[in-house]
């Protein structure tokens, strides 16, 4: 860490108001933006259509140059709840439960809830599969029907209740059979992306606004402070979106990509083949993709966009109409930047500028920042020191962050430290087993290809941000730079800070306690209700979450209930099944 850490911040706090031993707490409410670059009018984007998310930031500070601490979705999540980076989380993947290596860390909603708050999260927050049972007050909600309490001595013991939520967000999804599967054995049921006939609350992202609607006004009428996470998916692939979300938006106003390969000099280890998008039924084979295909996906992206402004802008709307704007910090975060084609790759897990940086805006009453634009570099792990701060509780001295109080009081301070993100590659004609780690100040962008576990550096990329914003040329090979490589390089995290962590164990998720024995007497209509009430339809998961015992022969009994091959599977299905056979 640079030595400015120590006095400025100080300064600047002594001369901020503090919340009283008796004053009114403030609330939380925490919206988090999955696959979300700054595309957005109040970041300067001129095609963007995002009035809501521009009201809030003229209520507050935008973070123009904020980075998260690695382009993938949880070990980005985790630096944040936990205030740690990747390295100490041992979380460089979508494998891993930031417990597994910290089994006492004390996240962000946690520390709230130590303190007095009602902790409540709704959609993606963790990664899914990794919820924390020692963050939430209550159960874990989420669109598609499942509410997920987790153990909080055990995080691997989740109990799901199933409960009337959103199906699927394809209008007509695939048989399972016909859908594409990945390597991994997933698979996908839809297209990369759908003009959709379906209205906002239709889709899983309308239905967590519509539930953190009434969230807000049952916390307001409890009384209680509260901490209210609201995760909403997309712009995450696939690009589903209502009709009129798409027609907001003219394809032909939406630029293409500066550059479409990877920068002069740089070695290809250090992007990807866009796995992830070739996952979908009907996406081209093969990169580069077709000019018409990939305006179409730049499209969906920003209509993506567009419908979460409208969400956001509901979540405003409330927290108005309680009476509650006054009294509420609030903060909207993207968990990373994503690539639409720039350099030739789509979607995120590179170290590039617009995979790591992503929006981040707090809006924190009484603070004299509000309406500004903060231009230096900070991380997503000052979220959780700077929430902490605002809201007048104790900031943890463990945290890898710093609060950035100084920035929603004067946006024009200087910058504290730069900000460090990180990526892990495998190149054999670079070392092999590789960690990324990259440096960004106010002017540069330094990635050190460090041997993991080791102090060797294989490979070395900068760019200038400034004069080259596009990142087309890597100028680390030349001398002229050197000494400024060698002060980046200081920055760099111990050598074996990328050391292995332990490896996490699967979730189990089990049937509710009070869930009724299985009884083949019990009338199938009885049954359905019980384990399904309220859900006119059923998807597999839907199916499989209330049935207990072996899940492969769950599986297998929906194939046979899905009579028409639908996908689905109906009341009047489930209950004629049985006779069927």
């Amino acid at each position: 860490m640079i030595a400015m850490k120590s006095a400025f911040p100080i300064l600047l706090t002594l001369l901020l108001p503090f919340a009283s031993p008796g004053a009114e707490k403030k609330n939380v409410l925490f919206i988090a933006v999955d696959d979300l670059r700054p595309d957005l009018g109040c970041y300067g984007v001129a095609h963007a259509k995002t009035p809501h998310i521009d009201l809030l930031a003229s209520r507050g500070v935008v973070f123009d140059r904020a980075y998260c601490q690695q382009a993938v979705c949880s070990p980005s999540r985790s630096s944040i709840l936990t205030g740690k980076r990747p390295d100490a989380t041992k979380v460089w993947d979508l494998d891993t439960h930031f417990r597994a290596a910290l089994p006492d860390v004390v996240t962000l909603p946690q520390h709230f809830r130590e303190h007095g708050y009602r902790t409540v999260g709704l959609g993606k927050i963790e990664h899914g599969g990794f919820e924390d049972g020692r963050s939430w007050s209550d159960p874990r909600w989420f669109p598609s029907g499942r509410l997920v309490s987790v153990d909080p001595k055990d995080w691997t013991k989740q109990t799901v209740t199933p409960f009337a939520g959103v199906p699927s967000e394809f209008a007509s999804p695939l048989p399972r059979e016909q859908g594409k599967k990945s390597k991994g054995g997933k698979v996908k049921l839809g297209p990369s992306f759908e003009v959709s006939p379906k209205g906002d609350n239709e889709l899983p992202d309308g239905a967590t606004a519509a539930e953190a609607v009434k969230r807000i006004t049952a916390l307001k009428a409890s009384g209680e402070p509260f901490f209210l996470a609201v995760g909403f998916v997309k712009p995450h692939l696939p690009f589903v979106a209502p009709k009129k979300y798409w027609e907001l938006h003219d394809p032909a106003t939406i630029p293409l990509p500066e550059t479409d390969s990877l920068p002069d000099g740089t070695a290809e280890f250090v992007g990807h083949t866009n796995g992830e998008l070739h996952s979908y039924p009907g996406v081209p084979a093969g990169n580069p993709l077709p000019d018409d295909f990939a305006r179409t996906l730049r499209h969906g992206y920003h209509a993506c966009i567009s419908y979460i402004d409208a969400q956001v802008g509901r979540l405003l709307d409330a927290l108005e109409r309680e009476g509650l704007a006054d009294s509420t910090v609030v903060i909207l975060w993207g968990d990373h930047g994503w690539q639409l084609g720039d350099h030739g790759l789509w979607h995120k897990h590179t170290n590039f500028e617009r995979a790591t940086r992503a929006p981040l805006i707090v809006s924190a009453p009484g603070f004299a920042g509000a309406g500004g634009t903060c231009r230096v570099p900070v991380e997503f792990v000052d979220i959780y020191p700077t929430l902490a701060d605002v809201c007048g509780l104790p900031v943890p001295q463990d945290l890898d962050g710093e609060s950035l109080r100084p920035y929603l009081a004067d946006p024009a301070a200087p910058m504290q430290k730069p900000a460090i993100s990180q990526y892990p590659r495998s190149s054999p004609d670079h070392g092999g087993s590789l960690m990324g780690y990259s440096v960004r100040d106010e002017r540069w962008r330094a990635t050190f290809w460090r041997k993991r576990n080791g102090e060797d550096i294989g490979y070395v990329e900068l760019y200038d941000e400034v004069n080259d914003p596009a990142e087309t040329v890597n100028l680390a090979g030349r001398s002229e730079h050197a000494a400024l490589l060698d002060s980046l390089r200081k920055h760099l995290p111990a050598v074996g800070s990328d050391a292995p962590g332990p490896k996490s164990p699967a979730p189990v998720a089990v049937r509710p306690a009070a869930a009724k024995a299985y009884d083949p007497n019990e009338p199938r209509d009885q049954r359905y209700d019980r384990l399904y009430p309220g859900k006119p339809r059923l998807t597999e998961e839907d199916y499989v979450a209330g049935q207990g015992g072996d899940k492969a022969a769950a599986r297998e009994r929906f194939g046979k209930l899905d009579k028409d091959g639908d996908g689905f599977v109906t009341r009047a299905e489930f209950i004629g099944g049985a006779k069927a056979k």
